[in-house]
């Protein structure tokens, strides 16, 4: 993969992280607020360039498992961005007993609740993917294959510190592939651990 994609995905993971990170630790003091709720709503979004980056870097040695778990993540980020977006922009402007009625009957929280379990299925494999690829490190691989699924359901809950929380390790965990990512330089994408040992073999 090419430098400047790696870097343009880097740079959207970062500024996701703090998108997502930053709010979190402000909720834990103030509680939700419409002003947190403007960068939560967009962070998924910006969170794109840097999966489809993570992807591209790790595709030899991750194989068929991650290209499966790459359309997995990305269909379930998109169905989960717009979730947080109407969530965070529309019905958190709503009086509750309005937000309450409107979604009486409405097929809109079985909507969220699949599309919670899609992303959260998405994470949890590609995160299987990073860790059995081995081309990032090892701590933010596993907590994305394990808090990203949790963070997924467990933000439907209301705003506590452990909500908070949870928003700022995963903000975290973006930033650090972020800064692997970046670390990686003009490198080409990389191959499987056993044919690099291969690679780095002496030649009969």
């Amino acid at each position: 993969m090419s430098s400047s994609t790696s870097r343009i995905g880097a740079l959207c993971g970062v500024l996701a992280g703090l998108l997502t990170a930053v709010p979190g630790l402000v909720e834990a003091f103030t509680g939700e607020t419409s002003a947190t709720g403007v960068p939560l709503a967009f962070a998924p979004a910006v969170a794109l360039p840097l999966l489809i980056a993570l992807h591209q870097r790790q595709d030899a040695a991750a194989g068929s498992l991650g290209r499966i778990a790459i359309a997995l993540n990305l269909t379930g980020l998109g169905l989960f961005g717009g979730a947080a977006f109407a969530s965070n922009l529309v019905l958190f402007h709503f009086d509750e007993h309005l937000v309450d009625e409107t979604l009486a009957g409405s097929p809109t929280v079985p909507v969220f609740l699949a599309s919670a379990t899609v992303f959260a299925a998405g994470c949890a494999l590609f995160g299987t993917a990073m860790i059995r690829a081995r081309v990032f490190p090892r701590l933010p691989s596993w907590s994305y294959a394990v808090v990203l699924p949790l963070f997924a359901f467990l933000t439907a809950f209301p705003e506590s510190l452990l909500t908070s929380s949870l928003h700022v390790v995963v903000g975290v965990v973006l930033i650090r592939l972020s800064v692997a990512l970046w670390g990686m330089g003009d490198g080409e994408a990389a191959t499987s651990p056993v044919k690099s040992a291969l690679a780095k073999s002496p030649q009969g």
